[in-house]
C-alpha cells in the first residue's frame, strides 16, 4: 500500500504523541471510574522564563525601585506589608485572602543555566544541572505506578507535542489539543482502512498499531470530554479553552490524575510590562473560571494547580523596557487542600545577588518531591532519586 506524503505527515502528527505509550492508551479503555477522593495534580508551564520579581512584588524593597526605574510595578496588590502581586493576578489575591494559595519563593537549582532548552529539560527531567535525563519526572511516576497499581496511573498533556516531563521509559502520557478534533481525525476513512494492512517493516508495523490504538481510545477521550457539561463560562483565550477541557475530564469517569498544561512566551526581553500583562490576564481569568467550576462540583478540595517556569529573569532592567535570562524563580500552588497558605518562604534577598541574579534557597527537586509523596501519594525517592526530605505545605 503507498502513501502519499501528505497522508503519511498526518498519520505522523495523529500518532505522534501516542507513538511511545501504546499500553497508556489500552489502560484508557478501561471504563473505570475515578475515585471522588483521587488527588488531581494540574501543572502550568509558564514558557520562557516569567519575571517572578514583577509576579509577586517586593513592596518595600528600595533595590527593586532603583533596578527598575521604567519596569517597576507601582500599582501591585498587597499580600503582605512586604509583598504585593501584579494587578493583572488580581484573582489570586482572592485565592490568597481565602487561604487557596500558596507561594514558595527562591527557588532554582544548583549551577543554573541560562538557556531555555537546557533550563526547561532540567525542569522537566528533575534531573542536576551536568545530568542530562531522556525521561521526565511524571513519566518516571507513570513508570512507577504501573508497577504497583491494577491499572497504570494515566496523564494528559493538552498539546499537540507531549514534553519530557511526561515521558517514561515504560510509560508515556498522551497529547493531544482538542478531544473533538483528535476524534474527527481517528474517523476518518482512510485512518481506519489502515487496519486491514499488515506490514513486514518492524518500524512501520509498529506505526500503524500505535495509530491504531489511538484510533480506538480517541472516541472514549471525547465521550468523557463531553460527559459532564459545564454551565461554567470559560474565557476564549486558548488557556482558558484549554482548562475547559481539563474540567469536563476531571468531572467525567475517565481515571486521569495528571493534566499538563503550558502558555508563553514569557520570554520579555524587550516591552516587559505589556506582554506580561497580556500572559497574566489570560492565566487569572481562565483559573478563575476553573476554580469556580471545580467548587461548583465539589471538587477543589481534592485540585493542585502548580505552575512553574524554566527560570526567572535578572534583578535589573535592559535598555529595551525589558529584563535577561535569569535564575530563581517563585512557583504558586493552587488547591483547596493546602496545609499552609500565603508566603511560604522569605521574599528575594536583593542585596545578595551571584553577578546580578537571584540566588535559590530552595531547589525544585524537593518541591517534586512534595507533590510525589504528600499529594499523588507515590515513592518520591524511586522516582526523583531525592532522599533530602519534603515541605509540609500539602
Amino acid at each position: 500500500m503507498l502513501i502519499k506524503r501528505r497522508e503519511f505527515l498526518k498519520i505522523s502528527s495523529l500518532a505522534s504523541a501516542s507513538l511511545l505509550m501504546p499500553g497508556f492508551l489500552k489502560s484508557m479503555a478501561l471504563d473505570n471510574a475515578l475515585n471522588p477522593h483521587q488527588n488531581i495534580l494540574i501543572v502550568l508551564q509558564l514558557t520562557g522564563g516569567n519575571d517572578g520579581l514583577n509576579t509577586i512584588i517586593p513592596l518595600k524593597n528600595d533595590i527593586y525601585f532603583r533596578e527598575r526605574k521604567t519596569l517597576a510595578i507601582q500599582d501591585a496588590v498587597s499580600l503582605t506589608d512586604e509583598a504585593g502581586i501584579n494587578p493583572s493576578l488580581s484573582y489570586f489575591k482572592e485565592l490568597f485572602d481565602n487561604g487557596e494559595l500558596s507561594v514558595m519563593n527562591n527557588v532554582g537549582y544548583p549551577d543554573p543555566d541560562k538557556s531555555h532548552f537546557r533550563s526547561m529539560d532540567i525542569w522537566q527531567s528533575a534531573s542536576r544541572s551536568d545530568e542530562f535525563l531522556e525521561t521526565g519526572w511524571i513519566g518516571r511516576f507513570l513508570d512507577e505506578e504501573c508497577y504497583r497499581c491494577e491499572h497504570p496511573t494515566q496523564a494528559l498533556e493538552v498539546d499537540d507535542m507531549l514534553s519530557l516531563a511526561l515521558k517514561g521509559d515504560h510509560n508515556k502520557a498522551f497529547a493531544f489539543k482538542d478531544p473533538k478534533r483528535l476524534y474527527q481525525t481517528s474517523q476518518e476513512k482512510y485512518f481506519k482502512s489502515l487496519y486491514d494492512h499488515h506490514h513486514e517493516d518492524e518500524t512501520v508495523s509498529y506505526l500503524y498499531q500505535t495509530l491504531g490504538s489511538t484510533i480506538n481510545n480517541a472516541d472514549y477521550i471525547f465521550e468523557k470530554s463531553k460527559a459532564k457539561t459545564t454551565e461554567q463560562i470559560y474565557p476564549n483565550s486558548q488557556l482558558g479553552k484549554d482548562f475547559k477541557t481539563v474540567s469536563s475530564l476531571i468531572k467525567s469517569d475517565i481515571n486521569t490524575q495528571v493534566y499538563y498544561l503550558s502558555i508563553g512566551s514569557f520570554d520579555t526581553h524587550v516591552n516587559q510590562n505589556d506582554r506580561q500583562k497580556k500572559l497574566f490576564t489570560d492565566i487569572n481569568d481562565a483559573v478563575k473560571s476553573f476554580v469556580a467550576d471545580m467548587k461548583a462540583n465539589g471538587l477543589f478540595h481534592n485540585i493542585l494547580l502548580v505552575t512553574f517556569s524554566e527560570f526567572g529573569r535578572r534583578v535589573a532592567q535592559n535598555a529595551s523596557n525589558g529584563t535577561d535570562h535569569g535564575t530563581a524563580n517563585q512557583m504558586f500552588f493552587i488547591s483547596g487542600g493546602l496545609k499552609k497558605k500565603g508566603l511560604l518562604n522569605a521574599l528575594p534577598n536583593l542585596q545578595n545577588l551571584n553577578e546580578g541574579d537571584l540566588i535559590y534557597t530552595e531547589d525544585f527537586r524537593k518541591v517534586y518531591a512534595t507533590i510525589l509523596k504528600n499529594w499523588l501519594n507515590a515513592d518520591s525517592s524511586k522516582v526523583l532519586g531525592w532522599k533530602n526530605g519534603v515541605y509540609d505545605f500539602i
